[in-house]
C-alpha cells in the first residue's frame, strides 16, 4: 500500500502535525526524515528495513556509508538522518554538561562512556575544570593511536587557556576493552603531568576507559606529585 492511500491518522507527517511527535513510533519518525521511498518500497517500509538492520540503540553509531549502503537511501537522505541524530545528541548533552560536578575517576568514566561506546579507534578527550572542580568543557582533541607523537601538549593547554581552566583530566579509550596502561600510556602521562606543572595548570588524572571498566593513574598513585 502506498503512503497516500493510508488514513491520515496513520500517515507519519499528518500524525506528527495532528498528534505531536510523542504519538509516532520509531519507524514513523524515521519515515518523516526519509520523506519518500523508492519504486520497490514505500517510505514506511524503508524505515522499518533500516531499523531492522540498525536498531535504535545502534543507529547513533552508524556512519554516512552505513546508510548509503541501504537501497533507497541516497546521499541526501543519509546526511539528513546523520544530522538529525547529531542534533538530538547535542540537545540531550546540553541539558547537563555545563558546570556539572565530576568528583571521582568513576564519575568521569561513566560520563565519557556515552562518547566512546562501540568505538573502533582511540579517542583522546580532555576534561577542563574550574577552581571549584566543576566541568567547564569536555573536548575531543585527538583520534587514532594515542601516543606522544599524536597527542600534542600545545593543543591541550591552548584549550585550557582559552577556557581559563584550573585543572585538566585526560581521558582516552582502549577499543580492546583492556584498560591496563601501555608503556606508551605511562610515558605520555608523565610528559603531560610535567608540562602541566610548567604551565601552572595541573593534570589531575589520566583515565583509560573501556566499556566495562577504567584505569585511573591517580587512583593507582601513578600521577607524579611535582
Amino acid at each position: 500500500m502506498k503512503i497516500k492511500e493510508l488514513p491520515d491518522a496513520e500517515k507519519p507527517r499528518e500524525r506528527l502535525a495532528f498528534y505531536g511527535p510523542s504519538s509516532l513510533t520509531d519507524s514513523q519518525i524515521l519515515a518523516v526524515l526519509l520523506r519518500n521511498g523508492y519504486h520497490e518500497k514505500n517510505v514506511y517500509d524503508l524505515a522499518l528495513e533500516i531499523l531492522k538492520q540498525y536498531p535504535l540503540v545502534d543507529i547513533k553509531n552508524c556512519s554516512f556509508y552505513d546508510f548509503m549502503a541501504i537501497k533507497g537511501v541516497g546521499k541526501v537522505k543519509a546526511l539528513e538522518i546523520i544530522a538529525a541524530i547529531e542534533l538530538g545528541r547535542r540537545i540531550f548533552l546540553r541539558k547537563s554538561e555545563q558546570l556539572k560536578s565530576l568528583k571521582t575517576p568513576k564519575d568521569i568514566w561513566q560520563d565519557v562512556r556515552y562518547y566512546i561506546s562501540s568505538a573502533k579507534q582511540e579517542y583522546f578527550y580532555c576534561y577542563y575544570f574550574n577552581q571549584k572542580q566543576e566541568l567547564i568543557e569536555r573536548k575531543l582533541l585527538f583520534m587514532g593511536t594515542v601516543n606522544r607523537s599524536i597527542v600534542h601538549p600545545r593543543e591541550i593547554f591552548k584549550e585550557a587557556y582559552r577556557l581559563s581552566a584550573s585543572s585538566i583530566v585526560c581521558v582516552h579509550n582502549h577499543p580492546s576493552n583492556c584498560v591496563n596502561p601501555s608503556k606508551e600510556d605511562v610515558l605520555l602521562t608523565d610528559h603531560l603531568v610535567k608540562t602541566g606543572y610548567i604551565q601552572g595548570i595541573p593534570i589531575r588524572d589520566h583515565i583509560i576507559v573501556g566499556e566495562d571498566s577504567y584505569y585511573s593513574f591517580f587512583e593507582h598513585h601513578n600521577i607524579l606529585n611535582l
